[in-house]
C-alpha cells in the first residue's frame, strides 16, 4: 500500500494479518479485513452482514452460512487476532517492560483507527455470550504472550521464584480498561506507567503468588 504518507495504525494491523492460502482462506481474510474497516467506522452497534459482504465482495448468503450473523463475524475476527504475535517488549528491565505493555494497551484504544475497533470488540462482548467467549480467548492469548517479560525477570532475580506471570499483566492493564469503559475517564502516559508500576509492586512483594521479599 504506497501512498506517498505513513500509513495509521489501523492501515498497518490490516496489512499485518493478510494472510496466503487457498479461496477459503482468502474469503476468510476478506471478509475479516471488512468486519475491522466496519468497526472502524461504524462500531459495533453499526456493524451488519450486509455491509460486510458489500466491502469484502463476498455474496451476503455466503457470509450468513458461515459466520452466521454479526456475533460470527466478531468472534473470527478475534480468534484471528489472537493467534497474530504482540510486540512484546524486551527492554532488559521489568519496570520498562511493564510499562511498555501497558502503553501498547492504551495507545490501541487512543489510535483514532485501530481504537474504535478496539472499543467496539469490547462492547461485543457485553452484549455478546459469542463475543464474550472470544474476548476472554483472545485476552488469554494476549496476556499469556505478555508474560514472558515477568518470567525473564524471574530469571533475572528482579521478580520471586513462583510470581503467577499472566495474572501482573492482567493487574498491570486493568486500570486502563476500568478507566476506559467503566469509568469513562481518559487514560494518560502517567496513568498507565502507574498502572504498571502497582503492578511490579505487588509481583516484588508477593502479592501476585511467590514469596513476599524479606
Amino acid at each position: 500500500m504506497s501512498r506517498g504518507e505513513p500509513l495509521t495504525q489501523l492501515e498497518l494491523f490490516l496489512e499485518s494479518n493478510r494472510r496466503p492460502g487457498g479461496r477459503s482462506a482468502r474469503v476468510r481474510d476478506a471478509v475479516r479485513q471488512a468486519t475491522l474497516a466496519e468497526l472502524a467506522e461504524h462500531g459495533y452497534a453499526g456493524l451488519t452482514v450486509e455491509n460486510v459482504a458489500e466491502r469484502s465482495g463476498v455474496h451476503k448468503t455466503t457470509v450468513y452460512r458461515r459466520w452466521g450473523g454479526v456475533d460470527g463475524l466478531i468472534s473470527d475476527a478475534l480468534d484471528l487476532a489472537g493467534q497474530e504475535p504482540w510486540p512484546v517488549p524486551d527492554t532488559g528491565d521489568i519496570r520498562g517492560d511493564l510499562r511498555g505493555i501497558v502503553q501498547l494497551v492504551r495507545g490501541g484504544f487512543a489510535d483514532p483507527g485501530l481504537g474504535p475497533v478496539s472499543s467496539a470488540f469490547v462492547a461485543a462482548a457485553m452484549q455478546s455470550p459469542e463475543a464474550a467467549r472470544a474476548l476472554h480467548a483472545f485476552f488469554a492469548a494476549r496476556h499469556e504472550q505478555s508474560a514472558d517479560v515477568v518470567r525473564r525477570a524471574v530469571a533475572r532475580g528482579e521478580l520471586p521464584a513462583g510470581v503467577d506471570a499472566a495474572e501482573v499483566i492482567r493487574v498491570a492493564v486493568a486500570p486502563v480498561y476500568y478507566r476506559l469503559f467503566v469509568a469513562h475517564e481518559p487514560v494518560s502516559e502517567r496513568d498507565a506507567d502507574r498502572a504498571a508500576d502497582a503492578a511490579l509492586a505487588a509481583a516484588r512483594a508477593g502479592v501476585l503468588g511467590g514469596t513476599a521479599e524479606g
